[in-house]
This record gives structure tokens, sequence and C-alpha cells, in this order.
């Protein structure tokens, strides 16, 4: 155990919070002609009136100056056999690579939306907040599609979590 006022060391603050296991989401938006996304498990309801999501993201990203222009973001919920996408929206690729044959359709924001989604929310952005290294992003959900009922695409402890049976996931396990 550490000192109160001691700092966290931050590996071993990542491999704790790799115990929360996770869904997975694929933010993107569009601007100026060009589409961007990323893989994000940093996903939070913020409030059901109105509906508002809050979505933390990298300093750093590609999507983040097309998100700001737009003014408005789209949220994929993935599904368990949607393991691809994670992966590919996670890899550092220019975004014209991540969307180069897939399948999507655009929203009434003009954000791109991943077919066979869970659900997929569209947000109007509404505020940010510097957070040191990323960017907390907050959403109003002006327009949402619930996709196929599915079992979602879970991440815990550095691995994606395996689809035993329809709707019944296991939990890998990394590390002691």
């Amino acid at each position: 155990m550490t000192a109160p006022d001691a700092p966290v060391d931050p590996a071993a603050f990542r491999s704790a919070m790799g115990r929360w296991a996770t869904g997975v989401s694929v933010v993107t938006a569009h601007a100026g002609g060009v589409d961007a996304g990323l893989t994000v498990n940093a996903l939070l309801s913020v409030a059901l009136a109105p509906p508002t999501l809050l979505v933390s993201l990298q300093r750093d990203v590609e999507a983040l100056p097309v998100l700001r222009a737009s003014g408005r973001f789209a949220v994929s919920l993935l599904a368990a056999d949607q393991r691809e996408l994670s992966v590919r929206f996670a890899a550092a690729v220019p975004s014209v690579e991540k969307f180069r044959g897939l399948a999507f359709h655009r929203g009434a924001t003009g954000a791109p939306l991943l077919d066979g989604a869970l659900a997929v929310f569209e947000c109007r952005r509404l505020s940010e907040t510097a957070a040191f290294d990323h960017v907390l992003v907050v959403g109003e959900v002006v327009r949402l599609e619930a996709g196929p009922d599915r079992a979602p695409l879970l991440f815990y402890r550095g691995a994606y979590a395996d689809e035993e049976a329809p709707g019944r996931l296991a939990l890998g396990r990394r590390g002691p």
C-alpha cells in the first residue's frame, strides 16, 4: 500500500483499471468532406433530460479537430462480433484508411454510423473540458438508432471478451 500523498504509478493504475470491464464503441464525425473516427471505451451517460453523453478522447487524436469543426459526433456501440471494427478504429492510421471498404451509413448529423452496431447515438457537442492528456466531450443526443439485440463487445484486463454462445460472454484472464 502506498502512502496517501504518494503519486500512483501509472502502470499500476492502468493495471487496476483493467479490472473494470467496459463496453467498446466507435466515435465518428464528419466535417469538410472528411470522415474521422476512433475506438473509445470511456463513454458515460450523463443525463436523461436532455439525453446526454460524455466521451473521453486523447488530445492528439486525428478525430478531435473534425469533431470540433462539425460540432457533432456519433457513438456506435459495438457488438461482440464487431471486434475487427474496434481494432480498425484503434489503429494509428489515417482516418481515410479506417473507413475504406467499411459498411456504414450517414446519420442526420452527417457523421458515419457503423452498420450492425447495437445502438448509435448522434450528438450535438455541448462542451469540452481539458483533463490532462484527454478532452472530455459532452454531447446532447439528438437522434438514436437501436440496432440488433446481440451481445456487446466487452474489454477486460487487456483483452476482448469471447462469445461462448449467443448472448453469453467469457471474460479472458490476463496476468495475476
